[in-house]
């Protein structure tokens, strides 16, 4: 068994174990944290990188299936941005393509660069699976949580606490606040435990306003969203993101000093429902666009942006309803 130090916090460490259960790379969580991790399989041209997995406090997913024979694997996870606080992040020194939306991508041995629109490189750690065709990481934290079951009671409170929850100091009282949210969100009583964890998240996304700037979906139904914003002095716009119904997406995940965000959101049938004076060149597929100027000349269409205030906030959170752009968050 190895330990190794996240980027962020050194209090987290994650454990790799091996598993004799069926082949594949299979993740466990016992901390108290909602988890996010990105996986990527190396071959001899190059690397396959997918995510996300969501592993809820005291459970454990499958990242991958069948016999782990590729050359290497790589492994990164984050903690949830519904959580109040810093990150926590387990990372590595490998350079790795990502997307902030469930992806799969496949990186060129020794690329430096992403190509794909909305990729982002996140640093990744090498997984040392011994060449079994089976292995287990778990992730745990410090002071170590006993048991599973332990890190499913703390996940709970600790997203009880991040949604504004009372007084959490004693069994009966995390107990008894479960049961409010229960009420609140028609969360039945004899509802599965992931139900609970993901009705819990979903409030805390909304009270959360991470670094960056995050939408989230307050309609009944999936939304699309595109950004602009002006870097240096060239304009440029992005999107699609598709964010589900209830669920919101972090757009942009660095502090957003000093600049005007501007934003579309469409539904799927192509109806805004967030638009403004601003124009911006936008397609109907996954764009990354320089320049907001002669959209029709070159094969683009030209459509009008909302600026939000951000306020020189680190960061925002925009909340779409079926009626437009509502009241949103910023952090400092």
């Amino acid at each position: 068994m190895s330990r190794l130090v996240p980027a962020l916090g050194a209090t987290l460490v994650f454990a790799l174990v091996l598993c004799p259960a069926s082949a594949s790379l299979r993740l466990c969580n016992r901390t108290s944290y909602v988890l996010y991790a990105a996986t990527g399989a190396a071959a001899a041209d190059g690397v396959t990188v997918r995510g996300w997995t969501r592993i809820a406090p005291g459970a454990c997913e499958i990242a991958l299936s069948g016999d782990l024979a590729a050359q290497a694997y790589y492994l990164y996870a984050r903690s949830s941005r519904a959580h109040a606080g810093p990150s926590r992040a387990w990372s590595g020194p490998t350079g790795l393509c990502t997307k902030d939306s469930d992806f799969s991508l496949k990186v060129a041995a020794g690329g430096a660069r992403c190509t794909e629109p909305a990729s982002f490189q996140l640093p990744f750690i090498r997984l040392d699976t011994h060449h079994m065709r089976s292995w287990t990481t778990t992730f745990r934290e410090t002071p170590d949580l006993a048991s599973m079951q332990a890190a499913e009671r703390a996940g709970l409170k600790r997203l009880l606490a991040d949604i504004g929850m009372g007084d959490l100091g004693s069994d009966k009282s995390v107990a008894a606040s479960l049961l409010q949210f229960r009420s609140r969100m028609h969360v039945p009583d004899k509802a599965p435990v992931a139900a609970l964890f993901n009705a819990l998240e979903t409030a805390a996304m909304r009270n959360a306003v991470p670094a960056g700037y995050n939408v989230c979906n307050d309609t009944s139904r999936p939304i699309w969203a595109a950004l602009g914003q002006k870097k240096g002095t060239v304009f440029v716009s992005r999107g699609w993101w598709t964010v589900a119904a209830g669920s919101c997406a972090g757009t942009m995940t660095d502090a957003l000093v000093k600049q005007t965000i501007y934003l579309r959101v469409e539904t799927p049938d192509g109806k805004p429902l967030v638009a403004g004076p601003e124009k911006f060149c936008v397609t109907n597929i996954e764009f990354e666009i320089q320049g907001r100027g002669r959209c029709a000349q070159r094969g683009l269409v030209e459509a009008g942006f909302a600026a939000t205030n951000t306020a020189g906030a680190a960061g925002f959170t925009a909340h779409v309803t079926d009626h437009g752009l509502q009241a949103s968050g910023t952090s400092k």
